[in-house]
């Protein structure tokens, strides 16, 4: 049994879960890239993947992820899916279970991960938590947004929802990810279900512009107040590119150096003065 999830937190948790019952024991894979941002066009052509990458490196110029796209640091998910492929085919009684929550991080990697996957049908297993309600270290019952909050006596129950990813949805998901690939927008959002719809690169400028004001702040308070206040979030990274394009295009004002998001200060940009009117 191979676990695949799509979050470094769920790596833990998960692995918490697997000291708990014997019956889960397996290895625990990582998808690391974050799919629900950035292009998709041509993804699975080595060209494709390359403007994939160089986006990612043009997003994290300059701060604390400069450089990681070629260090080395974070697995090549092209290669951790070839890896898998080979386990499945040299190991008939091999099984996958992918594990998401209901968000757009998990569903995106779902939909890149299982349009690679079609040859092992009634191996590879889904455990979606759609709307599904645990109970929370405190007694309460919620319901997660992401795998690492559950805690990890709930994934023993969480395991009975495990079931083979089903001839339609091989089907239907890899083409729905195709459509999705080649409208080559910016920002995957889930509406609900596994029903991803895409926006622009620029989706979360307008809301973000709005915690700038008149006084200078860190980037990273402006990022944490949008974190904590906004309806569609995503990672700070992303946002941390978005400031600076802001910044570039004029639109706001910054003092510091424009690397980290604890390096720099941003304002909102004043307004030019009111020329004086032409005497009469």
């Amino acid at each position: 049994m191979i676990h695949i999830v799509f979050q470094r937190n769920d790596v833990d948790v998960l692995g918490s879960a697997i000291q708990l019952d014997s019956s889960l024991q397996g290895e625990i894979v990582q998808i690391c890239d974050d799919f629900a941002v950035g292009p998709l066009k041509d993804i699975y052509t080595d060209e494709g993947w390359e403007n994939r990458k160089q986006w990612w490196r043009d997003v994290l110029a300059g701060g604390d992820y400069d450089g990681i796209v070629d260090d080395g640091s974070v697995p090549d998910d092209r290669k951790t899916v070839a890896d898998l492929i080979n386990k499945l085919q040299n190991d008939p009684a091999e099984t996958i279970w992918i594990w998401a929550a209901q968000n757009k991080h998990d569903v995106s990697g779902y939909y890149w991960l299982v349009s690679q996957l079609k040859d092992f049908q009634g191996r590879v297993f889904i455990l979606y938590l759609n709307n599904l309600p645990f109970i929370s270290e405190k007694g309460n019952i919620f319901y997660p947004v992401n795998l690492f909050q559950i805690p990890a006596r709930e994934f023993i129950k969480a395991k009975k929802l495990s079931r083979p990813v089903t001839t339609g949805e091989f089907e239907i998901d890899p083409d729905e990810w195709t459509k999705l690939c080649n409208e080559d927008k910016g920002v995957r959002l889930l509406e609900g279900g596994k029903k991803l719809v895409q926006r622009d690169h620029d989706l979360y400028d307008e809301e973000l512009k709005g915690f700038i004001t008149g006084e200078w702040q860190k980037a990273s308070k402006i990022i944490h107040h949008f974190l904590s206040k906004a309806k569609n979030i995503t990672g700070d990274a992303y946002l941390l590119w978005r400031l600076k394009l802001l910044i570039q295009s004029g639109e706001a004002e910054a003092q510091g150096e424009l690397k980290n998001m604890k390096d720099f200060e941003i304002k909102s940009k004043a307004a030019a003065p009111a020329s004086n009117p032409l005497p009469v």
